[in-house]
């Protein structure tokens, strides 16, 4: 761990003492203390179920405890709102942005306080002076456009709106939940350096991330929370990170990227001079059976449309798309079911899952014409269907019946895997399957990849975690600008390697092996 300056004669600004939470069936927290101090960066980690976002929803004052004090400059508080919360100077900053997509990122920024003529109207000059002076002292000018409107924003730039939004005025304690999941390399650079310095003006600041890498350069002090229990509160210069991984998921994961090789003969899919507006030179790729490809590349290398085209869900211009030999129709996601292939997308919330249905529902979604009779759904069958596919991937739910939405980003996460296994694909296509979930989930659908793979499944995986590339893939596909740039075997890959394909518009490769 770097060392990091601290305050640890700092009186406490947050004391949270024997915080309890309980809901129908689940034990969220369980007597949970620990104290967040001004000037500190204290890094709060767990699996997901652990306990986390529970936490941060009792200080924003989106949930009540149900036992426990929280006590905020040594008198206790309770937050019966998150506008209290806010008033106390407290800001929980989530993984999945809220932005108002009809307006733009300057009246996002300025919601419920916007300036005003007197007339009522919108002062807009006023407005654009203040976001102006925001973006400037915060280090994001030229990342965000203030007259771009909320949805034409990327994942990216709708998480650096909520951050702006949240330090405008008048914070003390700052939470920041899975921060740079979103993030570009340079966004994440710039984040890291507020962050750094907001530390030093004495703010406390309450980290959430799975990337220990992010832990080992930021925090100051390490609390770990599992199955909603305190159990290491820890010096970040004192706990290693396999201590840290050991203490999460009680176990060492050093061998996660255990694969069998697995590679068949027989083509699953093949792609020939498939073009897109975002793949105008074309694209071809194979898939063999039994084989994990990885496309790699910079975020806007056109993976995840290569993807969705592939899969019939972005504009096919051109080529062709075949699943064992057969064609499958352009344009047409149904066909790509019916032909065998399953798409999780990097956006499980807004893509994949519906929210505010239940895990049964969400699992048997693509196989409902063949649960049914006479346009009746077999219920039990159905349930039969989710049980068997929800134990496999041992996805923690109290019920099938639990709302999807009530579960982990890794829970999540599972129920999208179940749904295409459901289907039986002979192709699994995985855009960013690890995005936002802990390390023990991590190494949960690792195995699964690996077992697929063992049983003659495809797959392709799309991930931005270069270890999580070369660990798990029998090839590497990089991509740059639209293109294929370069092609990897597992025993050749490197890290460089795999970065100077990705940037071959402003690097030669040197000793990369196509």
């Amino acid at each position: 761990m770097e060392q990091h300056a601290t305050q640890p004669d700092r009186a406490p600004l947050l004391r949270i003492r024997g915080l309890t939470k309980i809901f129908p069936n689940v034990r969220a927290l369980t007597d949970v203390g620990f104290d967040v101090r001004g000037g500190e960066i204290l890094a709060l980690m767990g699996e997901n179920g652990a306990g986390k976002s529970t936490l941060l929803k009792i200080l924003s004052g989106d949930y009540s405890p149900d036992g426990g004090v929280l006590e905020l400059d040594g008198t206790p508080v309770t937050f019966a709102s998150p506008r209290a919360a806010r008033a106390a100077g407290i800001r929980v900053i989530y993984q999945e942005p809220e932005i108002v997509g009809g307006v733009d990122v300057a009246e996002n920024l300025y919601l419920g306080e916007l300036p005003r003529r007197a007339l009522g109207m919108i002062d807009r000059p006023e407005l654009m002076r203040r976001v102006r002076d925001d973006l400037q002292r915060l280090g994001f000018t030229g990342i965000l456009n203030p007259t771009h409107l909320g949805e034409t924003l990327s994942p990216a730039q709708r998480q650096l709106v909520e951050i702006v939004r949240a330090l405008k005025a008048g914070v003390r304690l700052l939470c920041l939940d899975e921060p740079t999941s979103s993030l570009t390399d340079e966004e994440a650079e710039r984040l890291f350096e507020l962050v750094q310095r907001l530390r030093g003006e004495g703010m406390a600041i309450i980290y959430v991330s799975h990337r220990l890498r992010e832990i080992t350069r930021l925090a100051d002090r390490v609390v770990i929370l599992r199955d909603g229990r305190l159990v290491a509160d820890s010096v970040a210069t004192e706990i290693t990170r396999d201590e840290i991984v050991r203490t999460m998921v009680g176990r060492s994961l050093e061998d996660q990227f255990q694969r069998t090789r697995a590679v068949r003969d027989e083509v699953v899919l093949a792609v020939e001079d498939l073009r897109t507006p975002m793949h105008p030179r074309g694209i071809s790729l194979t898939v063999k059976a039994g084989e994990v490809v990885a496309l790699a590349g910079l975020i806007g290398a056109g993976r995840s449309e290569l993807a969705r085209a592939i899969f019939g869900d972005f504009p096919r211009l051109s080529g062709t798309v075949t699943v064992a030999g057969i064609p499958v129709k352009a344009g047409s996601s149904r066909a790509a079911i019916d032909a065998g292939i399953g798409l999780a997308p990097e956006d499980r919330k807004g893509q994949a899952l519906v929210l505010i249905r239940s895990v049964l529902e969400n699992t048997t979604l693509p196989i409902l014409e063949e649960l049914s009779v006479a346009q009746v759904i077999r219920g039990g069958r159905e349930r039969a269907v989710a049980d068997r596919f929800v134990k496999r991937l041992r996805v923690r739910t109290p019920s099938l019946d639990q709302d999807v939405s009530k579960l982990s980003g890794g829970n999540q996460q599972k129920v999208v895997l179940a749904r295409w296994l459901a289907t039986k694909p002979r192709l699994l296509i995985l855009d960013e399957p690890t995005r936002g979930i802990d390390v023990g989930a991590k190494a949960e659908i690792y195995r699964l990849i690996d077992e697929l793979a063992g049983e003659g499944m495809g797959v392709l995986l799309i991930s931005s975690e270069l270890p999580e590339v070369l660990g798990l893939a029998d090839r590497i596909l990089v991509m740059q600008g639209g293109r294929i740039t370069g092609e990897l075997s597992a025993e050749t890959a490197t890290e460089r390697a795999v970065m100077e394909y990705a940037m071959m518009d402003d690097l030669t490769p040197t000793g990369a092996a196509a």
